[in-house]
């Protein structure tokens, strides 16, 4: 990564934890320390600055990072919602936003690099995860420049992720070799069979 090229890492904590009981997932405790911040220790060495999207409990994340951001639309419509808060923001400093969900506390510790890299080559704005073939979209590195195409999606009722992405110019970006790397931990159940210090 190039130190000329400020990347903003977003760590999506937006939602309603509908499966997690309704509880926080990004303030949830694993192995001793909220989810938040396993996502942090991973992401926070690759970015040059840490965001988080929350809706609730706003207070509780500025003990994380000083940029929290809610979404600029109501009715929590998912994590398009809080890129498009961050691209959005005045105290965004970077040109590209990396998202990554708050309950995937083993992402990769190269995944900015490895994104950023693949989209510079292929001239895109917009580089995802893939896994064995399938999308990791939550997983995502935006160029700041496509604010207005996200905010005109959202304001037409999109929601899909992959769909938006497809209408930019996008690199998908092979994780294969890192698959458990994207695991992401839903339920108290799953959150009840990851091991400390995985």
């Amino acid at each position: 990564m190039s130190p000329n090229t400020p990347i903003t890492g977003l760590i999506l904590a937006g939602g309603l934890g509908s499966r997690m009981g309704g509880q926080d997932k990004g303030l949830v405790e694993l192995a001793g320390q909220p989810m938040v911040k396993h996502v942090m220790d991973r992401l926070a060495p690759q970015v040059h600055q840490l965001m988080i999207n929350a809706n609730r409990n706003a207070a509780a994340y500025t003990r994380f990072s000083p940029w929290v951001v809610a979404d600029r639309l109501a009715g929590f419509v998912g994590p398009l919602a809080g890129l498009d808060a961050a691209l959005h923001d005045p105290a965004l400093e970077g040109d590209w936003v990396l998202t990554c969900p708050c309950d995937s506390p083993f992402l990769p510790r190269d995944l900015a690099q490895r994104l950023l890299t693949a989209a510079l080559a292929g001239n895109a704005d917009v580089a995802m995860v893939s896994v064995g073939g399938q999308p990791e979209p939550a997983f995502l590195l935006a160029h700041r420049g496509v604010a207005p195409s996200l905010a005109a999606f959202l304001e037409g009722g999109g929601r899909q992720i992959r769909r938006w992405v497809g209408e930019t110019q996008h690199v998908v970006v092979d994780f294969s070799d890192c698959a458990g790397a994207f695991c992401n931990i839903n339920t108290p159940e799953e959150l009840a069979r990851q091991a400390p210090g995985r």
